[in-house]
């Protein structure tokens, strides 16, 4: 399909900047298969859902993987994208053709690497120098990887090491989060408690290439970066028991959702799972495992807004995003929240 097809116009100042405080009150437009669409807010999810189903959350942690340094006199920076190892990582680097395979890069903190392969898409493996864990180096050279349209607009501060962190980050290793689950605190995870609403968590490492405009004209010739997950045998067990029981397995988040889509076979079982997926989900797409998705606005021509459009049709999503654009909801990562129901 043509990347056109999933265009449209955004005003800049809907691009939220910062997240609204407390976290649940941000808005949340309801899209069910048909009928009028539903100017709710991100409190209403447990009047919203029936008792039985079950939402399915990413439990990953964003690590502080975007790092500024140098490679001779040359500035360069990278931002780490998927782990290789206990001390390799591929990174996506600034000023790349500065940077050849063996050169010695040194950032903040006292922190090196060396630039091993460099990858067709232009990466490079970085080997980091020393015994200390990667994570820890991190801590110390690192800053958060807000998306370009936020960090083009602000630079980044101590205020998004807590806001870009969702409130079940355990799993150290994505680079971006999942942020759908950036709205749920304690209280609204009570309320959902009470009304008999499941929670499972599963682990996909979310990659800077979740950040890279599809430069494809066709989705067809689009090629997804690869993303590390996680599916207990035991969250996989009770997730199918909730759906022979008749609750729904709504995904919070397009990370969630691509993970049980890649774990689960044609018979709609899902299975254990513990690997990479680049599975790219456009229309005409058959879901297998989930039956809705709690996520947030996404940006025109995306892999996300082709994902969204495969699960409530084309149309259906352009004419929500309209409807959200003329109400004033809040955009991308920081922004307002969406509950799609096919």
């Amino acid at each position: 399909m043509n990347i056109d097809l999933f265009d449209f116009a955004l005003p800049p100042e809907r691009i939220a900047l910062r997240p609204v405080r407390p976290r649940d009150a941000a808005k949340m437009l309801v899209v069910r298969g048909e009928g009028a669409f539903e100017d709710r807010g991100v409190r209403d999810l447990p009047d919203l859902l029936r008792a039985g189903d079950v939402l399915v959350f990413n439990d990953t942690r964003v690590i502080p993987a975007q790092l500024e340094g140098r490679r001779g006199e040359a500035t360069i920076g990278a931002t780490l994208h998927k782990r290789v190892d206990l001390r390799r990582w591929q990174a996506f680097v600034r000023n790349a053709k500065r940077v050849r395979e063996g050169d010695l890069l040194t950032f903040g903190g006292g922190v090196t690497a060396t630039a091993e392969a460099r990858h067709e898409d232009g990466s490079f493996t970085l080997c980091f120098a020393g015994e200390e864990p990667v994570e820890l180096l991190l801590e110390r050279a690192g800053t958060m990887p807000l998306p370009p349209y936020i960090a083009g607009k602000r630079g980044t501060d101590a205020q998004d090491r807590e806001d870009y962190q969702t409130m079940f980050a355990r799993e150290d290793g994505a680079v971006a989060a999942p942020t759908a689950s950036l709205h749920f605190t304690a209280e609204l995870v009570g309320a959902l408690d009470r009304a008999g609403i499941g929670r499972e968590t599963l682990t996909l490492h979310v990659g800077a290439g979740t950040f890279l405009p599809v430069k494809a004209q066709d989705t067809a010739d689009h090629v997804m970066h690869a993303e590390w997950g996680r599916i207990e045998p035991e969250v996989a067990e009770r997730l199918n028991a909730a759906r022979r029981a008749g609750g729904r397995i709504v995904a919070v988040g397009t990370t969630s959702l691509r993970l049980l889509e890649s774990a689960t076979g044609e018979d709609g079982v899902i299975a254990p799972f513990a690997g990479d997926t680049a599975i790219f989900i456009t229309p005409g797409y058959s879901f297998r495992a989930v039956d809705g998705l709690m996520t947030n606005f996404h940006l025109p021509k995306s892999t996300l807004f082709m994902l969204v459009s495969a699960m409530m049709g084309r149309e259906r999503m352009q004419e929500a995003y309209t409807h959200a654009i003329a109400n004033e909801y809040r955009f991308y990562s920081y922004g307002d929240s969406s509950l799609l129901l096919p």
